[in-house]
């Protein structure tokens, strides 16, 4: 004859629903590790972004950056907004002849929604004797996924090789 009482049946009831839990929590599954294929995207968009500055493109080099980006340029205040982003390159893509960078190192979070790379960047700058002078830098990005799921520049900074004004003469004294 079955156990009927009110504790078995409860103790029964209870096994099941332990057993559901548990069932249904080693079911659940682990998110992907998609850093290697988020890493070859963010190299993919920083060597366009290259090109793009290259080119002299102003619109399409301010479209890198996220909406809630902030800009660290040397020698600026920060740029926090688009406007003060766009006009921040508009100098700078004034400035250049020539402009390109190359990343060294991408490093893209386990969360897979933030990203960081470092680079260097070569350049020559237009002088008033009409002389192309070469430059060289490093630079530092990171990468936020949107809720679109693409990747944009959410901060950037970037800095010449040159030694400071000030370190070029205290050096030669």
């Amino acid at each position: 004859m079955p156990c009927t009482s009110p504790f078995a049946l409860s103790f029964l009831l209870t096994l099941n629903c332990i057993s559901i839990v548990s069932t249904l929590a080693g079911c659940r599954q682990a998110q992907p590790d998609t850093r290697a294929a988020d890493e070859e995207t963010i190299r993919s968009l920083d060597a366009e972004w290259s090109k793009t500055a290259g080119e002299h493109n102003l619109d399409g080099t301010v479209a890198f950056y996220a909406d809630n980006a902030v800009l660290l340029p040397p020698d600026e205040p920060a740029a926090t907004n688009q406007a003060a982003i766009r006009a921040s390159w508009a100098a700078a893509l004034g400035a250049f002849e020539t402009v390109s960078w190359e990343v060294t190192k991408v490093e893209v979070a386990r969360s897979g929604d933030l990203a960081y790379l470092t680079g260097k960047w070569r350049g020559t700058l237009k002088n008033a004797g009409g002389v192309a002078v070469p430059v060289t830098g490093k630079l530092v990005e990171v990468w936020g996924r949107q809720p679109d799921g693409k990747w944009k520049c959410v901060a950037d900074t970037y800095n010449s090789d040159a030694p400071a004004a000030g370190a070029a003469q205290d050096a030669k004294q």
